[in-house]
């Protein structure tokens, strides 16, 4: 008798350490997600204009793939001229600490009224058909990891965005965003001088018959770098803005993932 009592103390003392064993390791879990950092940077492919300027109230994001979802991560409430945002210079317009996962889709809510473009000194009005109320969505699929910067750069053009409207003796403008992203991660960069400097060049980076980046080479040192190119060869075409100099195509340029690939000196031979 006294020995099944014993056992049966023991095991109803066993069974009580045990649960506790388990209360205490439930209690001590960390149940906080798992965070990595989204950083959304803004630059731009050059048009010929004095001035567009464009005026992102916030920055979205979606964790779905329908409109459900949707996460305010950046309210800059502030005008960008996207005509500085060129060989390299950006803006960061988003930095912050989401939860671990795959955000399939950015948005860009802009002002309705706010929005220039400067033409000959004179401002005029970018009408935004759409952007105030849904926003200017793109297809990202970030992955976000733990403990890791995930950069999203937006190349929003300038050039093929601004669209003249009305009459020619009397033009509106209106604002109609193409934007290329791409994950920073999976880019390279092609760099250069274009000499002679006052040939003002423009720089095109094609792959087959697309032109998927283009800068102006700098009319103070000639200095170029095309930024968010993917992997892969690409032909370089640089072309003058001002008369006098014939245009060059560079062929078969390698770009390689984060390093940049450097042209040295194109010198454009005078016509």
């Amino acid at each position: 008798m006294k020995t099944k009592i014993q056992s049966i103390l023991n095991y109803t003392f066993a069974g009580v350490i045990a649960l506790g064993m388990f209360a205490f390791t439930g209690c001590s879990t960390d149940s906080s997600p798992s965070m990595g950092t989204f950083e959304v940077r803004l630059h731009d492919a050059p048009a010929d204009y004095d001035e567009v300027n464009i005026f992102i109230e916030r920055v979205e994001v979606n964790n779905t793939t329908g409109d459900q979802g949707w996460e305010t991560i950046s309210e800059p409430n502030q005008s960008y001229n996207l005509l500085e945002l060129t060989n390299g210079v950006f803006e960061v317009i988003a930095n912050v600490e989401l939860e671990v996962g795959t955000y399939p889709q950015i948005r860009l809510v802009l002002s309705r009224d706010a929005n220039t473009v400067v033409i000959d000194g004179v401002s005029h009005g970018l009408f935004v058909p759409s952007g105030a109320e849904t926003g200017v969505k793109l297809n990202v699929n970030a992955e976000i990891r733990e403990g890791i910067v995930y950069t999203l750069l937006l190349d929003f053009d300038a050039l093929r965005s601004v669209v003249k409207t009305g009459q020619a003796t009397s033009p509106g403008y209106a604002l109609k965003p193409v934007i290329r992203a791409t994950n920073q991660a999976i880019t390279g960069n092609i760099g250069g001088v274009v000499t002679p400097f006052d040939a003002r060049a423009v720089v095109y980076a094609i792959a087959g018959t697309d032109t998927i980046s283009s800068t102006f080479a700098d009319e103070i040192n000639g200095e170029f770098l095309l930024v968010g190119l993917e992997e892969g060869e690409y032909d370089i075409s640089v072309e003058p803005r001002e008369e006098g100099f014939e245009s060059t195509e560079i062929d078969g340029v390698s770009v390689d993932l984060d390093e940049t690939t450097g042209l040295g000196t194109i010198e454009l031979d005078a016509i």
